[in-house]
């Protein structure tokens, strides 16, 4: 990726520019240099770039500016903000009109080095997601599904992975995370894409209904069963079934599921013909399945056959780069409902964005149509939303922290690794991917802030992943 990585430079002192040029010149990118803000823009609007690293203070162009005007030339084009005033005001003034990062000057070379390996890192993976997403049903990949964080372009990519086969998939996560989504997604890229996809909620159902509603009856079986009446399974015959909240089915019909998923073979209530169906399952989980087994609750052997290819989902908390972009989308959903060009305010937009969402993407999706309907005009304002959120003191302490300008930028980035560390129990690989950078990134920042590697409660040799 490095040697397509054109890399454009602007500092008032030229020396400085051909400082950074050289360096990142060393690294393999192409790299020009420039001191004046009108010769940049005018060579970024003939030969075109893919990132900007610009001083915040310069006297012919400030940088926002610089910033502004550059990504109306070339709104893909990364921007890396220097400066050596480092507020929150600023960085969230740069956040907002695009930057991916910033450097407080003076900085060292490994940090500017590690930026641009991350901006080259995060152009691939968005040239990857696009792909996936093409591979994904259109319908689902345009219109349902936000994958702005790592955590679900990887859970994205295994989706699209398992498409392609037959194997059964057992989707985990919290409620509301989007399982059913998913599992749309999954059929629509699979060969059986063509045939019906069959839904049922066995956590909704009795266990005498459920199994009625899975593999049919006979007239007569039982009081209110006028006629004979084909199953899911057989409505699904060529196609796919998806049963959400499996954990919630009871021992004896987890037998008689089991067989349908050996065989394809089951039997219809009150009928002792044998029938079979050609079905592919995905089943999805809240529960932890484990525990059930453990517990006599929940089937080994079921279990086994379900989670052939499991995917995991994260919580909404854990990948918060997806915020902005799932508020953006639901907002789209809703101007074309409303016919309204509904925009969000800003303190209403942080509001949302440090909030912890324990409902996830439903959640969001339903505090987006709360507001639209609360919004007298066309903006949505923090009166707007629901109250559980206009009330959380979580998200109101973040907001006034970052209000007040008391921290630094750097004691902000120094508190979030610490909590990523002991939230992850110091495993780096989980750390990291919370945070949304690279392990070597995150080693780097460990050592610039000068934070222990390992959770100084455990000894050396524990097994915690370095």
């Amino acid at each position: 990726m490095t040697d397509s990585l054109r890399i454009i430079i602007l500092d008032d002192e030229p020396k400085m520019g051909r400082i950074l040029a050289r360096i990142l010149t060393r690294e393999g990118y192409t790299v020009e240099a420039f001191d004046r803000a009108g010769d940049m823009l005018k060579a970024l609007g003939e030969n075109g770039a893919d990132l900007l690293v610009t001083d915040l203070k310069m006297p012919d162009m400030d940088g926002l500016e610089v910033m502004a005007r550059a990504r109306d030339l070339n709104p893909n084009l990364d921007v890396i903000m220097m400066t050596a005033y480092a507020t929150v005001e600023t960085a969230v003034n740069a956040m907002k009109l695009g930057a991916f990062d910033y450097l407080i000057k003076p900085f060292p070379n490994e940090e500017l080095i590690m930026l641009v390996a991350r901006v080259a890192e995060r152009r691939m993976l968005r040239e990857e997601n696009q792909i996936l997403r093409a591979a994904v049903a259109e319908q689902f990949s345009a219109d349902n599904i936000v994958a702005a964080s790592p955590a679900m372009r990887d859970v994205l990519k295994r989706a699209a992975k398992v498409a392609t086969s037959d194997v059964s998939v057992l989707l985990r996560g919290e409620s509301g995370t989007g399982k059913e989504v998913l599992a749309c997604a999954i059929h629509a890229s699979s060969p059986r894409k063509d045939k019906p996809l069959v839904k049922v909620n066995c956590g909704a159902l009795p266990e005498t209904l459920l199994e009625s509603e899975l593999f049919g009856h006979t007239r007569g079986a039982f009081t209110g069963a006028v006629e004979t009446r084909k199953g899911l399974f057989q409505q699904a015959d060529g196609g796919t079934i998806f049963l959400d909240e499996i954990g919630e089915i009871s021992p004896a019909l987890q037998v008689k599921l089991l067989r349908v998923l050996q065989s394809g073979e089951f039997q219809r209530v009150g009928d002792a013909q044998t029938f079979h169906a050609d079905v592919r399952v995905i089943a999805a989980t809240n529960r932890d399945l484990e525990e059930m087994i453990e517990t006599g609750q929940f089937r080994s052997d079921l279990y086994y056959r379900l989670n052939v290819v499991p995917i995991t989902i994260p919580p909404l908390r854990e990948r918060t780069e997806d915020i902005p972009a799932l508020i953006d989308h639901f907002l789209g959903r809703a101007r074309q409902k409303t016919r309204r060009q509904i925009n969000i305010s800003t303190e209403a937009f942080e509001r949302m964005r440090v909030y912890r969402w324990p409902g996830n993407i439903r959640e969001l999706e339903n505090a987006v149509e709360h507001a639209c309907v609360m919004c007298e005009g066309d903006e949505i304002h923090l009166g707007d939303l629901p109250l559980v959120i206009q009330n959380d003191q979580a998200a109101l302490a973040v907001m006034e922290s970052s209000a007040s300008g008391r921290q630094t930028l750097e004691q902000i980035e120094k508190q979030a690794l610490i909590e990523a560390l002991e939230s992850t129990g110091y495993n780096h690989t989980r750390a990291a991917e919370l945070l949304g950078i690279t392990r070597r990134t995150l080693g780097y920042r460990i050592d610039k802030y000068n934070l222990p590697r390992r959770n100084p409660g455990v000894q050396a040799g524990s097994g915690v992943d370095q």
